[in-house]
């Protein structure tokens, strides 16, 4: 479809959708220590009520891609939302801890379908012109979800328990979800792929990481998400324990807020691709100043800055490579892979390296990451040039 109109309203309501799909995470992550409370003999197992939904991401992204653009946009999107608001009402039950971390995987599914068919209808809804914004809007669901449950989510719990913000979420899903129906029956039916095969599954993703144009935002995105997370998460430490809160409270702020002020204003003139080369080389810069001044608190906003631009820009790169509603939903999927396995290795990989190594060791290894990531899209570039 090519609109020379963006309804915006529509939009605002997609992105509501994935504030309630990254919700289906933090729910459970802001609550975490409250856990042992509910399921006291859990152990280590209560740490896969968070991590068991990006399991199912590695796992299916791809698939998932290919499956939305068989299901259908609108039809796959409203069912993956009713299923998470069925999903989080059974939640704030509690049953027995086996039984929640399979709804748990259900869940998972549900988060990734939405986070596969929500991207691809605001990419087909937007105008050209629009798409930097409406696709930067777009990738700010995550922060801005997680900063809404700390903020609103979490003094509601302090009230009302732990079971009110699951009954809140699963309230959240089911009015986006009989809300979004009706305002998509419009949209124009999209052509379908063949047949989805189990037995072509591996092919497929050869196909897909092999193509330089499917590939890109994923591949990218994968170096992104390896640090994003990871930093905020292990530098605290090493910042002034008096700056401490302030620095790492405000760094998402500063990222969605970078993205969509010089992010948007970038993408008005240059493509997707050379703002998250320019973010890329931002986040090394930044790097390199932390390791001069360690824990400094205005680098580290410069690298939150920084690293907003990837982030808004990556998504915005989806319908810039792909124009076919097929290939910006197999490319959201293998961006919803790669983010998994960034995040399911950044942590890890950065803590060992600090064990080994300190503070420098952990700054020389990001800046390795973003380098990498940097010259992955100079890569890619050169072969989309070459086709």
């Amino acid at each position: 479809m090519a609109h020379t109109s963006t309804p915006f309203g529509l939009i605002f309501l997609l992105w509501g959708a994935g504030l309630g799909a990254a919700a289906q995470y933090a729910k459970v992550s802001v609550v975490f220590d409250q856990l042992p409370s509910i399921y006291p003999a859990g152990g280590v197992a209560l740490g896969f009520l968070v991590s068991v939904v990006g399991f199912v991401g590695i796992l299916f992204g791809v698939i998932a891609g290919l499956l939305v653009a068989r299901i259908g946009y609108r039809r796959a999107l409203i069912g993956a939302l009713a299923a998470g608001a069925a999903l989080s009402a059974i939640q704030a039950l509690f049953p027995p801890l086996p039984i929640m971390l399979g709804l748990r995987v259900l869940e998972g599914a549900s988060h990734l379908v939405i986070v596969v068919a929500a991207p691809t209808l605001i990419a087909q809804l937007s105008a050209a012109r629009h798409r930097g914004f409406t696709l930067t809007l777009w990738s700010t669901f995550f922060g801005v979800s997680y900063t809404l449950l700390v903020w609103l989510g979490l003094p509601m719990v302090s009230q009302l328990g732990i079971a009110s913000l699951f009954w809140v979420h699963a309230a959240w899903m089911a009015v986006f979800a009989v809300v979004l129906g009706p305002s998509l029956r419009a949209m124009p039916a999209q052509p379908r792929p063949d047949a989805i095969s189990l037995r072509n599954l591996a092919g497929d993703h050869v196909t897909l990481y092999r193509s330089p144009f499917l590939a890109a935002p994923a591949i990218g995105w994968f170096f992104y998400t390896m640090c994003f997370l990871a930093l905020l998460t292990l530098l605290p430490p090493f910042i002034d324990p008096a700056m401490q809160a302030l620095v790492i409270g405000a760094m998402p702020l500063v990222s969605i807020v970078a993205s969509m002020t010089l992010g948007v204003w970038l993408l008005r003139f240059v493509g997707a691709i050379t703002v998250i080369l320019t973010g890329f080389g931002a986040c090394v810069l930044s790097l390199i100043w932390l390791w001069a001044v360690p824990g400094g608190p205005v680098a580290c906003f410069v690298l939150a800055a920084a690293l907003g631009l990837v982030q808004g820009a990556s998504f915005a790169a989806v319908p810039q490579l792909n124009t076919t509603a097929e290939d910006q939903a197999r490319a959201n999927g293998a961006m919803a892979q790669m983010g998994n396995v960034g995040n399911t290795l950044g942590t890890p990989m950065l803590v060992a390296v600090i064990a080994g190594a300190g503070y420098s060791g952990m700054i020389v290894t990001a800046i390795v990451i973003f380098t990498s990531g940097l010259c992955a899209h100079l890569w890619l570039a050169h072969r989309r040039r070459k086709a």
